[in-house]
């Protein structure tokens, strides 16, 4: 049996415009300029553009007449929009743009970055040098295309092998690839297109000159007892290798200095850079906050575009249409999304500049001595100064940076939980994950600290932090355990 019920409830949704301006707003400097350029190659009613004082006053009293005309509404016209609302706004049409700081540096705004080859480039450049015949340089061409971004190689040879046939028509030998991987991981930096971190090291101690102190030796400790190493079996290694400490010290030594990722980062077309997306300075004793508008340009609504619109209204008023009904919705929507786009831009840019002065505000000691000052915050405690929503707060600080007297710093770096001493004082739990750093930094290598002891050394200067708590900051700083601390210390 059907039953049939009314069911009333209210729900909650964003209109296009709030997504735009959500999807804005989590945007940091780069990526914002990439979306403005989008959006000017798909809306021809957006244009580039900073209009002069004069013509803006002109404008705005050719607005003015304007909206006079259209206060009488032609009841007889047969136009399925109601022009004279649609273009009625306060804002001068085609004088209506997107702000945009220009801070004091503008000079930089037309500063090219110097041209960086990348890891792929180099490597060609340095292979043209071995005068290879044209198989090896397929071969070559295939490896380093299959290089990761952290430079090592980690697809099998015999895949390898497979492309060069199915591609090229070529039966080669994973020996063959072999070769020239060798020639390959001996380039600069050395060690690239490694396999595993062991052939990377090894490679490296390959080529440095036999009288290197600790060379022989951590060849063989690498190659006959490697999970010896990883482990810090120093008393296993030296039985096993027939050394005395003061060799395996130079060979560890060695190693360490080793490294261990040559070429991370670097196999991309580009290099990536850290746009600061605000700017704080201290001029006499007060804080100066920008929102660094990169190379994002001035956006306007095209006067051109404008004057078709003010013609559409126009004969409206005298009963005829100026275009058809195809390049009247044209007109429509391609103005209402040049406007809602930069209203979205200008409502990112106060409500970035609302949260980057709220944390200035709350973090003022910092932004004026540095590190060492910061004092506890989390999200909720910007969202309640300046009455918003956390996750508003939350995109705004994903991602983003800002360039400080001290440095360029994240702004999730402002954000820690609190600990209270035995004073009461709250601290921020990033000067506790300091003082950790500190401790195992001057701690007896011969004998390195545990998590247990730190913590005890932590209670005796008034902070109460269990163990694992202890563990968490020292992992999330990347300090191995106190066993992997362990160095050799000859007597």
């Amino acid at each position: 049996m059907l039953n049939l019920q009314q069911r009333q409830s209210l729900q909650q949704r964003l209109s296009p415009q709030q997504i735009q301006y959500i999807k804005l707003l989590q945007l940091p400097t780069l990526a914002l300029e990439q979306r403005i350029k989008q959006e000017l190659e798909v809306n021809p009613l957006l244009e580039e553009g900073e209009d002069e004082l004069e013509e803006l006053l002109d404008e705005q009293a050719e607005d003015d007449q304007f909206d006079d005309v259209l206060e009488a509404e032609d009841e007889h016209a047969e136009d399925d929009y109601d022009w004279e609302e649609f273009l009625d706004t306060e804002d001068d049409l085609y004088g209506y743009k997107a702000a945009v700081d220009h801070s004091a540096e503008e000079e930089q705004r037309e500063t090219p970055l110097v041209s960086v080859s990348s890891m792929v480039e180099s490597l060609r450049d340095q292979l043209s040098f071995l005068q290879l015949n044209e198989q090896e340089d397929l071969i070559a061409e295939q490896i380093i295309g299959s290089i990761d971004e952290d430079g090592y190689l980690r697809r099998p040879l015999e895949s390898i092998v497979d492309d060069v046939a199915f591609n090229q028509g070529i039966m080669l030998s994973e020996d063959d690839v072999e070769t020239m991987l060798y020639r390959i991981q001996r380039l600069e930096p050395v060690g690239v297109a490694a396999r595993d971190l062991r052939e990377c090291l090894l490679v490296q101690l390959d080529m440095l000159p036999e009288e290197v102190p600790g060379r022989d030796v951590a060849i063989e400790m690498l190659t006959h007892a490697y999970k010896a190493f990883t482990m810090k079996h120093f008393d296993q290694i030296m039985r096993r290798l027939g050394v005395e400490g003061y060799e395996l010290k130079d060979a560890f030594e060695l190693v360490q200095r080793l490294n261990p990722k040559p070429g991370e980062g670097e196999f991309t077309a580009s290099e990536n850079y850290i746009t600061p997306d605000f700017t704080v300075r201290v001029e006499e004793d007060e804080f100066i906050i920008t929102l660094n508008a990169g190379n994002a340009p001035e956006l306007r609504v095209s006067k051109h575009y404008h004057n078709m619109l003010e013609k559409v209204v126009a004969d409206k008023k005298k009963g005829r249409a100026s275009y058809d009904g195809e390049t009247q919705q044209f007109l429509k929507s391609k103005f209402e999304s040049a406007r809602w786009f930069i209203n979205s831009i200008n409502q990112r840019r106060q409500t970035m500049l609302s949260v980057m002065h709220a944390i200035v505000e709350r973090q003022e000691e910092f932004f004026r001595k540095g590190e060492g000052s910061l004092k506890p915050m989390i999200l909720k405690d910007i969202a309640e100064m300046i009455k918003m929503d956390i996750s508003t707060i939350s995109r705004v600080v994903n991602g983003k940076y800002v360039q400080t007297e001290f440095g360029v710093y994240e702004l999730k770096h402002f954000f820690s939980e609190g600990l209270s001493t035995d004073s009461g004082e709250e601290v921020s739990n990033k000067e506790v994950k300091a003082l950790i750093e500190r401790i195992i930094s001057e701690e007896d290598k011969k004998k390195p600290l545990s998590d247990q002891r730190i913590a005890n050394m932590l209670e005796e200067k008034g902070f109460h932090i269990a163990r694992r708590t202890v563990t968490k900051y020292r992992e999330q700083q990347g300090i191995p355990v106190a066993r992997l601390r362990k160095e050799i210390v000859l007597s």
